[in-house]
């Protein structure tokens, strides 16, 4: 027997593959473990293995111009275009110290071996040392004529030497012990972009944009050796090691560099010849702007101009890994693999990202030759097809190495293809449709591992009034529905392509078209922010789910058809329960509007991409809330059960906190009236001087509670005496300053002083009242007093 459809009403967000990178610096703590990066004017740390965001350290509207890790990894120091620098704790993502360094943006630092002094390069021309921890400037370092563009300290701490680099195309080479500048090498005849020690510190590796890598003698300053590089170079560093099948002597120096070309290249600087190339094209011809050797890895990280990281074995220069940056506007994505363990994501581009989900490592597709804007999978999850701007659908194949390679095109549609769809039992054919208003069915049995086939039609023909906008596929591979921009959703025969029937019923153009997985049902999302359900026998609505706010975009099918999972516009996710037409969870993450939509085979996650540029991986986390809500119930009938015995044995100290932890205010309304009307204690306001004690020692929390049920009971002039019998042992017990610095004490003070006010004019009315009462008894008194007196003299006349 199968075991019974669980239905889902909690998802969590398990992962988030966000921007991280949009230019700018970009540094790897000198363990290798935590990537930090820029993002406009915040600052992202990642953790390098899992690729999830540790910190966002958020700035103050200005952006990042420049960041340095502290070399014992626990610090970072950014620098903005407010001209402050500021210090962060790289563990807790707080900031410690913020001062102004320069007259112009700081654009390069550096720090010392000993972690004690970093080094400022501004725009402004000069180069300042400042004491981190101390927080003052020791070295005001004057003499290039341009701006500096990059620092570097000697690697040998007793050297305490400095090396800078400017647009005036030199160098110098600073003595910090004596604040000048000892010696200027001149060679270059462009921006100085890179600069590094050999191991012993002796000689000094420079770039430049002007196409040569120059060797120089440190202690001379004598140019020993100029490599043509025949390319812009804007990075470059000294390897440890040789790079694999390269015969080395003991004086061989090899080095690496980055630049406009978009390869990573080792040079042997005796030979002067390039010994080693990245001549995968992973890169794409990108200019690179930074490479850094990550020596516990044995890695190479390039920096590209399009917001990519890579990271290259650094003996052989394979690729190792790849984390993007920026993905820009999100248009769908969908899960692939056997396992579904990796996720393919349309951008604004034309290029395919393939995720990772457990490294985030991303293989990126190249082949179309415009905008991606549609994407589907087979249903074993090893084909994928592609619908681009450029008329153009293409199908990709997963090969033995978990990598995708492009198996077939298809080419005849004259606008572009925005909606695609496999077949779903055998992967036998594929359906396309376009803005031309066309529906295209291939033949995929020509397919090949080691060519491109050009794929054949099996029919061709005009479905819809307006643009196509979503294509599906019947489980049983009999129909395909189809849905446009005309407010129409049409269902076909796969067999000659025959209509069958027409949903009319949107009020808007029709976003998305989805078959039950086990019922013959459709489902229609449209850009009137409805969702419908349609039989497919008669072809009548039988359902209209409202609740977005805006065009519904996405629509899937999850719990063996009995549950739907939608996205719009409105940046909403949405899960519904059919049965009840009822909105189960609002999943409330994007900033914009909701594009992609896939679940995962198992329905264990749900992803989701927008125009925000992120992709959320949401967990089914029904059962643990579950689980959760029983122990919690159970737990707060077993504590029910202790406040009644508390009750019983009188034992108010422990009922009265008792009672705040299980926020009953009316039951703590009772205890303290109780108390105070018993009055057991004479000397207590509250009946009880233990219970003052109490009130006291309240953590936080708890007393911005007690105030806040004080501050209900003072409406009631019933329970006013309790409630300000409590506030004034509250405002006894407890500092002032504690009290102002609780969240919601101005709230709660705004809240409890016209009730107060208008308590104390009633008791100052029943006070008068009592005079008028007393004087009246008082004059009765006299009254009567006189008339005894007059009956005692006529009885004694």
């Amino acid at each position: 027997m199968s075991e019974p459809v669980h239905l889902k009403s909690s998802f969590d967000i398990e992962k988030s593959l966000e921007e991280i990178y949009t230019g700018g610096k970009v540094v790897v703590t000198k363990d290798n473990k935590t990537l930090i990066t820029t993002i406009g004017e915040d600052v992202r740390i990642m953790d390098l293995e899992s690729g999830q965001i540790v910190h966002t350290l958020e700035g103050e509207a200005d952006v990042v111009t420049c960041l340095v890790a502290r070399p014992e990894g626990n610090h970072l120091v950014t620098a903005s275009r407010s001209l402050l620098l500021r210090i962060w704790e790289i563990a807790t993502g707080k900031e410690i110290r913020s001062w102004k360094a320069h007259q112009a943006p700081v654009l390069t630092m550096d720090f010392d071996p000993t972690s004690t002094l970093v080094a400022t390069g501004s725009a402004d021309s000069t180069i300042k040392l400042w004491d981190v921890d101390r927080g003052f400037c020791t070295h005001n370092l004057t003499g290039h004529s341009g701006i500096v563009s990059i620092v570097k300290f000697h690697p040998n701490a007793k050297q305490l030497k400095l090396v800078s680099g400017a647009d005036d195309c030199t160098i110098r080479i600073w003595d910090l012990t004596e604040k000048r500048c000892i010696s200027v090498l001149d060679s270059h005849v462009s921006v100085i972009r890179g600069l590094d020690f050999t191991k012993d510190g002796s000689q000094l590796i420079s770039c430049a944009r002007d196409k040569v890598v120059n060797l120089w003698d440190f202690k001379s300053g004598n140019l020993l050796k100029t490599l043509p590089i025949l390319e812009s170079v804007e990075a470059v560093g000294v390897l440890t090691a040789a790079p694999h099948g390269v015969q080395a002597s003991k004086d061989d120096l090899f080095i690496y560099t980055g630049g406009d070309k978009g390869f990573i290249r080792i040079w042997n600087v005796r030979t002067g010849q390039c010994v080693a190339q990245d001549k995968s094209g992973v890169i794409g011809g990108h200019t690179i702007m930074d490479v850094q050797l990550l020596k516990s890895r044995n890695q190479l990280m390039a920096v590209t101009s399009d917001q990519n990281l890579f990271f290259f074995n650094g003996t052989t220069l394979d690729k190792v890994k790849q984390i993007v940056g920026y993905n820009d506007e999100i248009l769908d994505a969908t899960f692939v693999g056997p396992d579904h363990t990796k996720i393919a994501v349309a951008t604004n581009s034309e290029q395919i990202r393939i995720f990772d989900l457990e490294t985030t490592d991303c293989e990126i597709l190249q082949g179309h030759k415009e905008m991606v804007i549609s994407l589907d999978k087979s249903s074993d999850g090893t084909l994928l097809i592609s619908g681009s701007k450029d008329h153009r659908a293409l199908v990709w194949r997963m090969n033995e190495h978990s990598k995708f390679d492009c198996v077939g095109e298809c080419v005849g549609h004259t606008e572009a293809v925005g909606a695609v769809a496999f077949s779903r039992r055998f992967s036998s054919f594929a359906v396309t449709g376009s803005q031309d208003r066309t529906i295209k069915v291939w033949d995929l049995s020509t397919i090949a591992d080691d060519h491109i086939a050009k794929l054949k039609t099996l029919y061709t023909f005009q479905a819809h009034e307006k643009d196509i906008n979503s294509i599906a596929i019947a489980p049983n591979d009999k129909v395909f529905a189809t849905g446009s921009q005309d407010k129409t959703a049409k269902i076909w025969s796969v067999s000659d392509g025959s209509l069958l029937g027409v949903c009319k019923g949107h009020k808007r153009g029709v976003w998305c078209v989805e078959f039950s997985p086990v019922d013959q049902v459709l489902a229609t999302s449209s850009g009137d922010k409805t969702i419908k359900l349609w039989s497919i026998r008669d072809f009548t609505c039988l359902k209209t789910l409202e609740g977005h706010l805006n065009s519904v975009l996405r629509v899937r099918f999850i719990s063996m058809g009995m549950q739907l999972v939608s996205s719009g516009s409105d940046g909403l996710v949405k899960l519904w329960t059919i049965k009840t037409s009822e909105c189960v969870e609002t999943l409330d993450k994007h900033e914009d509007k909701v594009w992609a939509l896939s679940v995962r085979k198992d329905e264990k996650q749900i992803a989701s991409g927008g125009v925000d540029s992120a992709i959320h991986l949401w967990k089914d986390v029904t059962i643990e809330k579950e689980e959760q809500k029983q122990a919690e119930n159970e737990n707060k009938v077993l504590k029910e059960q202790d406040l009644s015995n508390f009750l019983l044995k009188k034992d108010y100290r422990n009922a009265v906190l008792l009672a705040l932890e299980l926020r009953q205010p009316m039951r703590l309304l009772k205890i303290f009236s109780q108390l105070i009307e018993a009055k057991d204690d004479s000397d207590s306001l509250l009946g009880s001087k233990a219970l003052e004690l109490v009130l006291g020692n309240l953590e936080d929390d708890k007393i911005e509670l007690l105030l806040l049920y004080v501050r209900d009971w003072n409406t009631n002039t019933k329970h006013s005496q309790t409630s300000q019998a409590i506030l004034r042992v509250v405002l006894e017990k407890l500092p002032q300053e504690r009290i102002l610095g609780l969240a919601k004490s101005k709230e709660i003070l705004e809240a409890l002083l016209p009730y107060t006010e208008r308590h104390y004019q009633h008791a100052d009315q029943l006070m008068s009242g009592s005079y008028l009462i007393d004087y009246t008894l008082h004059a009765m008194d006299n009254l009567l007093q006189l008339d005894e007196n007059l009956e005692d003299e006529m009885d004694d006349n």
